[in-house]
């Protein structure tokens, strides 16, 4: 007959991951980590382990399993799990945070925990992760500073002109600005969309200084420019700008003759150049409005 004695089952420790972080003790900054983890693909956060996984255990872990899941709700707005853990008489906390589809701030400021560590978000990331997770694009986002004046009503003209050329969209020749906007979905809440000061503005590097398109003429190198010219403008004057700046002063213009006739082509169709243009603007590229040109 085999004794085999008796047999204790250790649970296994897995060292710190992106979904993984151990603390000896918990703090309030910590929750920080717990951001990160809600604002990536959730994950672990265990109180009582030291960073090379062994388990330390904590004296106040009851305290912690009252407090922490209100500090989460309060402080995060998130709920996370809050499990009380034993390992040979020691104790420790295993937070189990989920993914949320919102953002999560700690005091309005955001994290994300990328490989093991932690990232503050800031900037044009911030701003892309926003976006990212409240399904909405830049064009899409609701321009506080802007009124309907920022319109330029030339640009609706041409564009009202040009929809009845392609035919893509129906629309009343005596609409109002502001319902032609509605039409096109770029009102919301009153406030004009990005889009449509893109697409529309009297000033749009007011609003975007970057709302401009430059042209280099590059010889050998790219470190060679020869001239450049800057475009300004809303989308609907550049996409003709565009195209007359380039065949006047960029493109080669073959010379052809028709009998006695001198004929200069263009070195790349002006219908190609303009959906180059348009098709090359991100911000409006795949967006939900409707964009007749392309």
């Amino acid at each position: 007959m085999w004794n085999w004695g008796k047999m204790e089952l250790e649970k296994v420790i897995m060292p710190e991951s992106q979904n993984i972080e151990y603390k000896s003790n918990w703090r309030d900054e910590y929750l920080k980590w717990v951001c990160g983890f809600a604002n990536a693909s959730g994950g672990k956060l265990y109180i009582g382990i030291d960073d090379k996984g062994e388990v330390t255990g904590i004296d106040n872990y009851y305290k912690l399993q009252v407090d922490l899941p209100n500090k989460f709700r309060d402080i995060l707005g998130v709920y996370a799990e809050v499990n009380l853990q034993e390992e040979k008489g020691k104790y420790y906390i295993e937070i189990i945070v989920p993914r949320y589809d919102v953002p999560i701030s700690v005091r309005g400021i955001y994290y994300v925990r990328t490989g093991s560590t932690l990232q503050e978000l800031k900037g044009p990331a911030l701003n892309e992760f926003i976006l990212k997770r409240t399904g909405k694009t830049w064009d899409d986002i609701p321009e506080q500073r802007a009124s309907i004046d920022d319109i330029d009503e030339s640009s609706i003209k041409q564009f009202l002109k040009d929809v009845q050329t392609v035919k893509r969209i129906n629309i009343e020749d005596d609409i109002s600005i502001s319902d032609l906007l509605k039409k096109l979905r770029l009102l919301e809440d009153g406030y004009l969309k990005r889009a449509s000061i893109v697409l529309f503005g009297k000033d749009p590097g007011k609003f975007y200084p970057n709302m401009a398109v430059k042209i280099g003429k590059f010889g050998e190198t790219d470190a060679d420019l020869k001239f450049h010219e800057v475009i300004e403008g809303n989308l609907i004057q550049l996409k003709d700008r565009i195209g007359e700046m380039l065949n006047a002063k960029f493109f080669i213009h073959p010379i052809d003759f028709m009998g006695i006739q001198r004929v200069e082509q263009d070195e790349y169709p002006v219908a190609a150049v303009r959906e180059m243009i348009l098709n090359g603007t991100p911000e409006l590229h795949g967006s939900t409005h409707t964009n007749p040109f392309v």
